[in-house]
């Protein structure tokens, strides 16, 4: 998958060699690992400490999915 060539809703994705949604989908992520790539990328340019918190959650989501299969 080739990186998108327009993004809605700003423009913190393309300066990117590698966009979240091509790494994410090239990678068969599921959707909360894709998350934490896609907010982990853009906080620096988008919502910075949010981002990170959201990134944070999502990562708890696994370690729950983890802990909770065990």
């Amino acid at each position: 998958m080739k990186n998108p060539e327009t993004q809605v809703g700003g423009s913190h994705y393309n300066k990117m060699k590698i966009q979240p949604v091509t790494f994410i989908m090239e990678n068969e992520l599921s959707y909360a690992q894709g998350n934490v790539i896609k907010y982990v990328c853009r906080y620096k340019d988008k919502n910075g400490l949010e981002d990170l918190k959201k990134a944070q959650q999502y990562i708890g989501f696994l370690i729950n999915e983890i802990v909770d299969n065990d």
